[in-house]
C-alpha cells in the first residue's frame, strides 16, 4: 500500500468539547448559559392530571411555565420535539418556528440532552395524543457540559451508579421512586412519634466517652481542648439523662457512626431512631415498636402484606413474642439454657458453625448459638425475648432469673430491626456492668462501652421506669422498598475513593 493511498482515520468530535464551545459561544453572544429564577407554574403531574381529559388534537389557551433537564430532542425541520423531565414526569414541548421566531428556534436547535429549561407556552394535544406545551418561549437554565450516558441502568458494575448517584437518580426512575419511598416513610414515623406524644430531641454527634452500645467507634480530634472525641455510636445515654431531667418522651432520629465492617447491611454511617418512654417497660416498648412499623407501611406502601426479596411478610395483627433459649433449643434440635455447662455450650455453637472465645461467658455463647441456628429462620415479624446479662450492660433483670435480662430484638426476613429493653435504672447495678464492660476492654474487647461516671451520677440522681428501643431506619426502609442492599437505600453510599 502506497503512502497516498493511506486515508486519515476519522474522529469524531469530543462531544465536552462540542458542549464546551456551545458555552463559550453563548458568553459571547452575552447571554448567561447559567441563567437565573424562572418561576414555573405546574408540574407535570399536575398538568397530566388537569388535562386528563383533553381530546387528541385539541389546542387550549391556557397559558402555563413548566421547567426540567431535556431528556431528549428530535428536528424535523421546522418542528422540533424536547422531551422535558421535572420532579414528577416528562412532557414534550412542541417547539415550531413560525411560534417561537426563527432566533429562538435556533436556540432551541441548539440545546442538548441533559441542559435544563424553562419554557412558556399553551398546553396542547397532538394528533398522535401526546400532551404537550406549545412554547412561545424556551430559556437555558443551566448548560450540560457532560452528555448522560446512554446505558446507565443495570449496569454489572453498580458501584458506578452508586458513586455517580447523580446519574443514578436521572437515568433511573425505580432509583427515585426508591428514594421518595423513604422520605415517606421517615416523614410517616416522625407523625406517628409527635401522636403519640413523644420530643423529637438532639443530642451531641461527638462524645467524649463511647456508650450506649456495644461497637468499635471513629475517633477524632478537638484541637481547642486538645482531646480525642468519638463520633457517636448510639444516642442512648444522652436520651436517658433526658428522662432524669423529667422529660416522660423523647426520641432521636439521625446518623450513628460505628468503625465496623461494610456488607449488604451495614454501613459505616447509619441512620436509627431511639425513643424512650419514662413509666413503660419492654410491652411498651413492643406495642411502640409494632405500631410504628405497621403506621410506616401503610403510609408508604398502602399495604402491610409486603414481599421481601421473593419473600411474602404480613405485619399485621398482633406479632409473635418468643425467648432467646427457647428458639435457640427448637432450632438446635437439644436444650440450649444456662442449665447447660459451658462446655456443652460451646460444643452446640462450634456443630453449629460458630467460633467461641476463651473469655465468653455462657450468655454470649447462648447469643451465638442463636445467630448460628435460628436467625435465618424468623421471616414473620418475631420479637425474641429474654437476652443474656453478658451481652444486655443497659438492661433490666429479670426478677425470676438475674442471667436474663427484659430485652427484645425485633427479627423480619432473618434480620434484626429493633433493639429495646426495660431500661436499667439502678446506679449501683450500672456501675458493676459499666466495671466488667471496662474489664472486657481490658482483655481486648474493642467494642466494649466505656465507664461513664456522669451516667451514673445522672442514675442516682434517680430516674423512672422507663422503655427504650433502638431501630434500624436503614433497614425499615430495606424492607418497604424491598432492595437487596443498604446502599440501595442510601443516596450517598460509603465507597473506596476513586482511584
Amino acid at each position: 500500500m502506497t503512502e497516498e493511498n493511506i486515508q486519515p482515520e476519522a474522529i469524531e468530535d469530543d462531544p465536552i468539547e462540542v458542549r464546551l464551545n456551545k458555552r463559550q459561544a453563548l458568553i459571547d453572544a452575552g447571554k448567561n448559559p447559567y441563567g437565573s429564577r424562572f418561576d414555573y407554574t405546574h408540574h407535570v403531574a399536575e398538568l397530566e392530571e388537569k388535562y386528563a381529559d383533553l381530546e387528541d388534537g385539541a389546542v387550549t389557551e391556557d397559558v402555563v411555565k413548566v421547567a426540567g433537564r431535556i431528556m431528549a430532542i428530535r428536528n424535523q425541520g421546522k418542528i422540533a420535539f424536547v422531551v422535558v423531565r421535572d420532579a414528577t414526569a416528562d412532557i414534550q414541548l412542541f417547539c415550531r418556528i413560525n411560534v417561537l421566531g426563527e432566533e429562538a428556534y435556533e436556540e432551541v436547535k441548539n440545546l442538548d440532552v441533559g441542559d435544563w429549561v424553562g419554557a412558556e407556552g399553551t398546553v396542547i394535544r397532538t394528533r398522535r395524543g401526546q400532551l404537550s406545551v406549545s412554547p412561545t418561549e424556551v430559556r437555558l437554565l443551566s448548560k450540560s457540559i457532560r452528555p448522560l450516558p446512554e446505558k446507565f441502568h443495570g449496569l454489572a458494575d453498580k458501584e458506578t451508579r452508586y458513586r455517580q448517584r447523580y446519574v443514578d437518580l436521572v437515568m433511573n426512575p425505580d432509583v427515585r421512586e426508591t428514594f421518595e419511598k423513604r422520605f415517606k416513610i421517615l416523614a410517616a414515623i416522625r407523625r406517628y412519634m409527635e401522636g403519640q406524644g413523644f420530643y423529637a430531641v438532639e443530642t451531641p454527634m461527638l462524645h467524649s466517652i463511647m456508650g450506649g452500645a456495644n461497637a468499635k467507634p471513629f475517633v477524632t480530634h478537638h484541637n481547642a481542648l486538645d482531646i480525642d472525641f468519638y463520633l457517636r455510636i448510639a444516642t442512648e445515654l444522652p436520651l436517658k439523662r433526658l428522662l432524669v431531667g423529667g422529660f416522660e418522651r423523647v426520641y432521636e432520629m439521625g446518623r450513628i457512626f460505628r468503625n465496623e465492617g461494610m456488607d449488604p447491611y451495614h454501613n459505616p454511617e447509619f441512620t436509627t431512631i431511639e425513643a424512650y418512654q419514662a413509666y413503660s417497660d419492654l410491652d411498651g416498648m413492643k406495642e411502640l415498636t409494632q405500631g410504628m412499623i405497621q403506621f410506616a407501611a401503610q403510609e408508604a406502601c398502602g399495604t402491610l402484606q409486603i414481599e421481601y426479596q421473593g419473600q411474602a411478610v404480613d405485619l399485621s395483627g398482633e406479632w409473635e413474642s418468643r425467648t432467646m433459649c427457647d428458639l435457640a433449643t427448637e432450632y438446635a434440635g437439644e436444650e440450649v439454657s444456662f442449665d447447660r455447662t459451658r462446655e456443652e455450650l460451646a460444643a452446640i455453637a462450634e456443630r453449629g458453625g460458630a467460633h467461641v472465645e476463651d473469655a465468653w461467658g455462657k450468655g454470649k455463647i447462648i447469643s451465638e448459638i442463636f445467630e448460628a441456628y435460628v436467625e435465618d429462620h424468623l421471616i414473620q415479624p418475631i420479637f425474641v425475648t429474654e437476652h443474656p446479662l453478658e451481652i444486655s450492660p443497659l438492661a433490666s433483670k429479670l426478677p425470676d432469673n438475674p442471667e436474663l435480662t427484659a430485652r427484645f430484638e425485633l427479627f423480619i426476613c432473618g434480620h434484626e430491626y429493633a433493639n429495646a429493653f426495660t431500661e436499667l435504672n439502678d446506679p449501683v447495678d450500672q456501675r458493676e456492668r459499666f466495671a466488667a464492660q471496662m474489664q472486657a476492654k481490658v482483655q481486648g474487647d474493642e467494642e466494649a462501652m466505656g465507664y461513664d461516671e456522669d451516667y451514673i451520677r445522672a442514675l442516682e440522681y434517680g430516674m423512672p421506669p422507663a422503655g427504650g428501643v433502638g431501630l434500624g431506619i436503614d433497614r425499615l426502609v430495606m424492607l418497604l422498598t424491598d432492595s437487596a442492599t443498604i446502599r440501595d437505600v442510601l443516596l450517598f453510599p460509603h465507597m473506596r475513593p476513586e482511584a
